[in-house]
């Protein structure tokens, strides 16, 4: 029989008299082995989000990137969208996302261009060098995700790759058109 205490520093089991330490691992935010097989699905969703955000975020920062920068070149990998629509894709507000624009632009990874049809709009796009960073990223940051699934039989990986895509399917479609195709680096 198991019974279990925690503490913010491992969790402990007591079995048959015999008191088993568990200890936290960096890989699962802390949480040890024991703790991350007893989560809910909930939980196990928010910790895999945790995981996932972080391995984008160590990404981000190896190319002097925010986060931000790097879900705005994501989005802009096959597309020219406008302001209003890369608002929706990015779920800020305007103000928010032209501040992002001006930063990239500043840095070249973006341009604003005209709108061949309409003349009051703005399109954003990658520059050369934004095209660069933004394969980099992407690669690099698919090799993480490889290595995360790797314990993953076949089977098993087309199952969270057929949730995962239904889910995000169920999201875009009550969220409007606006960002529909929004395939992003997270």
């Amino acid at each position: 029989m198991t019974t279990g205490s925690t503490s913010s520093a491992s969790r402990v089991h007591a079995t048959e008299g015999a008191e088993v330490r568990h200890p936290p691992s960096p890989e699962t935010g802390g949480a040890s082995t024991a703790d991350v097989e007893a989560l809910s699905a909930v939980d196990a969703l928010a910790q895999l989000s945790f995981l996932v955000q972080a391995t984008l975020e160590r990404r981000a920062a190896e190319h002097d990137v925010s986060i931000v920068v790097t879900r705005l070149m994501g989005i802009l990998r096959d597309r020219t969208p406008t302001m209003n629509e890369l608002a929706a894709l990015l779920e800020l507000d305007k103000s928010s996302v032209s501040g992002l624009v001006d930063r990239a632009v500043r840095r070249g990874f973006v341009q604003r261009m005209p709108s061949a049809t309409d003349r009051r709009s703005v399109r954003v796009a990658l520059t050369d060098e934004g095209r660069r960073m933004a394969v980099d990223v992407t690669s690099e940051f698919g090799s993480d995700i490889e290595r995360l699934l790797a314990p993953l039989s076949e089977r098993d990986g087309k199952s969270l790759t057929r949730i995962a895509t239904a889910v995000l399917a169920r999201h875009v479609s009550e969220r409007g058109s606006a960002a529909d195709g929004a395939d992003e680096f997270a």
